[in-house]
């Protein structure tokens, strides 16, 4: 198929075009709404059971929730399905995803540990509760923009 008819600008026009559309799919790109809330509930969940059960039994939800959220993420965390509709390549959605969500969590651990021992010197009652419904409030509405926004500075 020739494209002799084709000027250099309206080629241009056309890569333009192509370029901006994939930008804006890369931009949607990200995990469901869902995954933002029941990880909040999760979150939830730990911190009530990090002030009121036995360590132990904290621990063990501990280790429950992680094992439940690898076995989600395998599916979910390649950023690649952002809705039912939309499902995207490799090469669009980027392969740095996986490690952005991995450090985004580790940071959210950390945000929850320093709020929880801060609460606690403060002599606040149920520290660890406190510290995870402010860190779920954090994860269920922000997310995505978050998510968003370290994409953006990890060029992921």
């Amino acid at each position: 198929m020739a494209m002799d008819g084709i000027a250099p600008e309206e080629a241009l026009t056309a890569l333009d075009a192509a370029d901006r559309a994939r930008r804006q799919v890369t931009e949607e790109v990200g995990l469901p709404r869902g995954y933002w809330w029941a990880m909040a509930a999760g979150w939830l969940v730990l911190g009530g059971l990090g002030s009121e059960a036995p360590s132990w039994v904290a621990g063990m939800a501990t280790a429950t929730f992680g094992a439940a959220h690898a076995a989600l993420a395998s599916r979910l965390l390649d950023g690649r399905r952002r809705t039912g509709r939309l499902q995207v390549s490799r090469a669009v959605a980027g392969h740095r995803v996986p490690l952005v969500v991995v450090g985004m969590l580790v940071g959210l651990v950390a945000v929850t540990v320093g709020a929880a021992l801060a609460l606690d010197a403060d002599g606040a009652d149920h520290a660890a509760l406190w510290a995870a419904v402010l860190v779920a409030a954090i994860v269920g509405f922000g997310g995505p923009d978050i998510l968003r926004v370290l994409r953006r500075w990890a060029r992921a």
